[in-house]
């Protein structure tokens, strides 16, 4: 298997952001998307493993995480991730055989823009038809309580804390090792810009933050066949969160939870979860 060593760090200009990105292969694109409170780097076991199945697998830092830019926009509503999405395809040079794969936050403009690729991979944030319900219960409530502060002028010093990031990825994926994920995380977001960045999507996504008006509202249903995997230790999103996801994913998709696994179940589980993510894309067409 290619090592993570061989991965070269790149930048681009797409939907008005530099972004940086890790690149390893070639072929078709395999664009992968992380989330929060992550990086790039969390794509380290999938990444050479695509580049060995002929893709050119490239993991963007997501928009306000160093060393993407922060944009000058301000936006970070999903429209925006969406738009960021479409245009680092074209930036790319993706075309019909392009995939995309999403985790967390990532997973967001997976499903606003799945249509766009040959396959569509989410993961540990299943459509907003069964997101949104499920959130709304009690016991996930409690596992959201972060959501909730990011709402407020507290959190940029909370999150800042020590060990509080720590916590988080324990409580997500427990019996997890993060502290590589983490140092990945702090060089990212420990800047005050960034790290407001990062909260950005999370006071767009209830509200706090009005739209920015500047990006079309995706179609809420996703527009393509999606491989779901969730975690059945998940301890961000609980597993019955994920119950109903396959209602909401169109024809021809494919829903999976993955025994064993947290939140971060492509780094807890990375064998398991590379096999069904390459027996779902198949090999690169040429």
């Amino acid at each position: 298997m290619l090592g993570f060593a061989v991965m070269e760090i790149r930048t681009i200009h797409a939907n008005g952001v530099e972004f940086a990105y890790l690149a390893v292969g070639e072929g078709p694109l395999a664009l992968c998307l992380h989330g929060f409170p992550d990086t790039a780097h969390t794509w380290r076991h999938l990444m050479p493993a695509l580049a060995e199945r002929g893709y050119r697998a490239v993991a963007p830092f997501m928009r306000g995480y160093a060393p993407t830019e922060v944009p000058a926009d301000g936006a970070y509503e999903g429209a925006a991730l969406a738009a960021d999405v479409a245009a680092l395809r074209e930036a790319l040079g993706g075309d019909e055989r392009a995939v995309v794969i999403g985790h967390d936050w990532g997973a967001f403009p997976v499903y606003a823009t799945a249509g766009r690729f040959r396959r569509a991979v989410a993961m540990a944030v299943p459509p907003s038809g069964t997101l949104f319900p499920a959130f709304l219960e009690y016991d996930q409530l409690k596992r959201s309580f972060y959501v909730f502060l990011f709402q407020t002028g507290l959190a940029e010093t909370a999150v800042a804390m020590p060990g509080f990031l720590e916590k988080l990825w324990a409580d997500w994926s427990p019996g997890y090792d993060a502290g590589r994920d983490v140092e990945f995380v702090r060089r990212s977001i420990g800047e005050p810009a960034n790290l407001a960045a990062a909260l950005g999507y999370y006071r767009a996504e209830l509200g706090t933050t009005p739209p920015s008006g500047r990006y079309p509202e995706p179609s809420p249903t996703p527009t393509g066949p999606v491989l779901y995997l969730h975690g059945a230790q998940d301890g961000c999103l609980g597993p019955e969160v994920a119950k109903g996801a396959f209602d909401h994913l169109p024809e021809g998709s494919r829903a999976e939870l993955v025994a064993e696994a947290g939140h971060f179940l492509h780094l807890e589980r990375p064998d398991e979860v590379n096999r069904l993510i390459l027996d779902w894309l198949g090999p690169a067409p040429s």
